[in-house]
């Protein structure tokens, strides 16, 4: 009867679209097998943004002591806003890439200046947000507003590659595009949320990126790579380029039991953070006349009596360059002159007052063991 085909085709319009399998998979999945973290338990937008930050390119055990720190030192936007950069890096050392830190903190004093404190509701507003990209605005949005944007971050592409046979190198920006459209694709307008976790999750957990669990998964029989063989190639990534070496000789001034150290202004790593006066030299060595050479530069005047070998090679891998630093500790017989220290912003401060400085993780390891 037309009356009836009709009234049956007016209900289904209104049920909601089935989940694609991919999304009906994962769904199932994941109640079963995720792992119990503090920010799955929240809507509240600041600390999921505070998650986000942190993870990236930090691994979850790694993360995880920082989120709580951070949200026990600054429980809202507000007091975020309102803390010292300083003391924003200080509770962020060991974590790396500090610049997340500062973006993190002049999002914070944007969200309050010009948002009243209340971050924006949706994955457009969430991107004119300094320093939130399309992985972080889309994790917020869908996480605490249950907007239906896919997440994409690492996990996100290796499953994608992987399940739908995608050989576009996942390290070329234009690869993006389509990435997003097919996670765009799968994502269910019913839970977005659920989906993002789920499918970051299963490439957290289960396809990993060696020795994923192929045996056990349960994508096997629609999942292109194991299929063809070819797991073990995709996702696709180009290699980055070979990191470069630097050779830092760090000349550690101390005199009256205080030990003078400079914020790092350049536009160089670690900006905004503490280290000792500093010789970069092209290779490992300082010859003895070339040390000579930078401290009548800097006009000190060495007390001999209290002469220390310089330290062993300290190494450290930043991520498109590897370090690699000596220590030389030097007594000095007077301070350092006043136009040393206006000229290259050295200060002389206690163990208590370099303690509270915020470091490279590189100098942290040296005061702790040497100061």
């Amino acid at each position: 009867m037309p009356g009836a085909k009709l009234f049956v085709l007016t209900i289904l319009a209104k049920l909601p679209p089935r989940p694609s399998f991919l999304a009906a998979a994962l769904l199932a999945w994941y109640p079963r097998h995720h792992r119990d973290l503090p920010w799955r338990h929240t809507r509240d937008p600041y600390a999921i943004w505070l998650s986000e930050v942190i993870l990236q390119q930090t691994r979850v055990a790694q993360g995880l002591p920082y989120y709580e720190t951070f949200l026990e030192a600054y429980p809202t936007v507000q007091r975020l806003a309102a803390a010292p950069e300083a003391e924003v890096l200080r509770y962020w050392q060991g974590l790396g890439y500090y610049s997340r830190a500062r973006n993190m903190h002049h999002t914070a004093q944007q969200v309050v200046t010009e948002h009243g404190g209340i971050f924006p509701g949706t994955y457009a507003g969430l991107l004119r947000l300094r320093g939130v990209g399309p992985y972080t605005a889309a994790a917020i949005a869908s996480f605490a507003f249950d907007e239906a944007v896919a997440v994409l971050d690492g996990n996100v592409y290796r499953v994608l590659a992987r399940v739908f046979g995608l050989h576009a190198d996942i390290a070329a920006p234009s690869s993006r595009k389509e990435f997003q459209a097919l996670a765009d694709q799968h994502i269910p307008s019913t839970a977005p949320a659920d989906f993002n976790q789920a499918i970051m999750e299963f490439g957290a957990l289960q396809c990993t990126p060696a020795k994923p669990n192929c045996l056990f998964c349960l994508l096997q029989s629609r999942c292109w790579a194991f299929q063809h063989g070819q797991v073990a190639l995709l996702p696709v990534k180009s290699k980055a380029k070979a990191a470069r070496t630097r050779y830092f000789h760090y000349f550690v001034l101390r005199h009256g039991g205080q030990t003078y150290l400079r914020e790092r202004r350049e536009k160089d790593i670690w900006q905004g953070l503490y280290d000792f006066a500093l010789a970069e030299t092209a290779v490992p060595e300082l010859p003895a006349a070339e040390l000579l050479r930078h401290l009548d530069a800097l006009g000190a005047q060495l007390d001999t009596s209290h002469a220390a070998e310089p330290s062993a090679a300290y190494r450290h891998v930043l991520s498109h360059q590897k370090l690699e630093a000596r220590f030389h500790p030097l007594a000095l017989a007077q301070p350092l002159p006043a136009s040393t220290l206006r000229d290259l912003g050295l200060r002389a401060y206690s163990t208590d007052e370099i303690d509270a400085l915020p470091k490279p993780q590189l100098i942290a390891n040296y005061c702790s063991h040497k100061l």
